[in-house]
């Protein structure tokens, strides 16, 4: 007949540092200091005879001196003891040590300990390998294990099959990727206690009840776990209800979760609510909120308004121009006052002049953000290759989000070539085929160009890598 039994331990443990600790756990620890063991004299007065058994008055004599030993050892090792009462602790002092250096041994300090002391009552074999072995399994790296069990130690008590497996199959339900799955539970660990039936599964439902794309989930809850433990009455609701106040669609709004699911992790009350009420009293419109819903997580009047003074004081923008300015580039709000000053001087030293660099900056607010020395490469191409004038840049600033060597060059050779005079907006503001097509005319007219060309948008204009990227200002330059 075949044993039941099977070793506490792994063949193979995920996390290296699991497997120095298998050894040591294999047996008892070596006992310390002065502490008796079990097998010594037992600690009250018992009777010589060979056959007697311990009264009960004994015995609870014992585990009382027993326990105070233990109080006294976590003591001695910084340990407040005072929330363990009542919790079923090991008898000796050796166990409890195991227990100790076990979890040092994670990375948790005593201050980690001491925030939930209760940890001490889970046995390293039953209850901490199990668990570890089985985050290690699935993918949670063991650099992220010490920050894991700091946010939720609780996770130490619990069981595997019934509690942790239950959850990720849940998220593998809900088309989480696979090898997301790790850096959610890193992410928000707290999810590992959450039970099926609970806000996990409302949440969802209701997410997807206002139009939220069910092929979407996954990748919103891989951005955004925290989704699943909210309540949807108290916290979800009441944000959507307050978005759909503004004019915004159920479809919109559904997008925008789609699209930045963070947003609902905004306080309503300490966050949304203010900064609409900032946005209202700036005159900008609301749909600087639906190209960027992260600005409802900002301290949004305070950058506001420090940004209002800086580009008045900079480049003499009104009120006007400033909420025009923001409505087109939300972000505006984020950039350092060392980028705004630095992309000033550059146009002011490349011969703009105050209010021609004003004018560039209302219709095209992305040319305070761009990489200069991109910017540099692109005016040298223009006044030198395509004996360009400034006028024709403050017509159309737009020319600098465009790539060099991607756009700007090839469509600029073609139209040479054909000895055409085409302005900056005509060469550039149309995509690849359009301007391909263009190019097969005989003659080109530029009264002929259609304003519906004017809006078309070029999938060619620069990518995240052309903008700013001082290292002075790489953590204040964006939102």
């Amino acid at each position: 007949m075949k044993s039941l039994s099977r070793p506490i331990f792994p063949k193979s443990l995920p996390f290296p540092f699991l497997q120095s600790q298998q050894s040591q756990f294999q047996s008892l620890l070596p006992w310390r200091g002065s502490i008796r063991p079990s097998s010594a004299a037992p600690i009250s007065a018992r009777s010589s005879s060979l056959y007697s058994r311990p009264s009960l008055r004994e015995l609870q004599s014992d585990k009382a001196a027993n326990r105070a030993l233990v109080y006294d050892f976590l003591r001695s090792a910084g340990i407040v003891p005072d929330e363990l009462d009542g919790l079923e602790l090991p008898v000796t002092v050796p166990v409890i040590r195991e227990r100790l250096d076990f979890l040092r041994s994670l990375g948790l300090s005593v201050n980690d300990v001491n925030r939930y002391p209760l940890v001490l009552g889970c046995s390293v074999k039953k209850n901490m390998l199990p668990v570890l072995d089985y985050l290690g399994n699935i993918g949670v790296r063991q650099s992220a294990i010490a920050d894991l069990l700091r946010r939720y130690p609780q996770v130490l008590h619990a069981s595997v099959v019934v509690d942790l497996a239950p959850v990720v199959k849940y998220l593998r339900g809900m088309d989480v990727p696979a090898q997301a799955i790790p850096r959610v539970l890193e992410r928000y660990p707290e999810l590992l206690g959450f039970k099926l039936e609970g806000t996990m599964s409302t949440s969802v439902a209701y997410l997807v009840g206002i139009g939220v794309s069910r092929r979407e989930i996954g990748g919103i809850l891989s951005k955004f776990p925290e989704i699943l433990g909210m309540r949807v009455a108290r916290t979800i609701k009441p944000l959507i209800e307050r978005l759909e106040s503004l004019g915004l669609s159920k479809r919109s709004v559904a997008k925008l979760i789609e699209e930045k699911p963070q947003i609902l992790g905004f306080s309503l009350e300490d966050q949304v609510n203010p900064n609409l009420q900032a946005i209202e009293e700036f005159g900008i419109g609301v749909s600087a909120i639906a190209k960027h819903p992260e600005l409802l997580g900002l301290d949004l009047r305070e950058k506001l308004l420090s940004q209002k003074n800086l580009l008045q004081s900079v480049i003499f923008l009104d009120d006007g121009e400033f909420r025009d300015l923001i409505e087109k580039m939300p972000i505006a709000v984020g950039l350092a006052r060392s980028t705004v000053v630095k992309h000033v001087d550059f146009y002011r030293k490349s011969g703009f002049s105050i209010d021609q660099v004003r004018k560039m900056v209302v219709d095209c607010p992305q040319i305070l953000a761009l990489n200069l020395k991109i910017m540099e490469t692109s005016l040298e191409y223009f006044l030198r290759e395509m004996d360009g004038d400034l006028e024709e840049l403050v017509a159309f600033p737009a020319f600098f989000t465009y790539g060099l060597d991607s756009t700007i060059k090839p469509r600029h050779l073609m139209v040479t070539k054909k000895e055409l005079k085409c302005s900056l907006a005509w060469l550039l503001t149309c995509s690849d085929s359009k301007f391909q097509e263009r190019m097969s005319f005989d003659s080109i007219s530029v009264d002929d160009f259609d304003e519906e060309d004017e809006e078309e948008d070029d999938d060619d204009s620069e990518s995240s890598d052309d903008y700013d990227d001082d290292d002075d200002d790489d953590d204040d330059d964006y939102v």
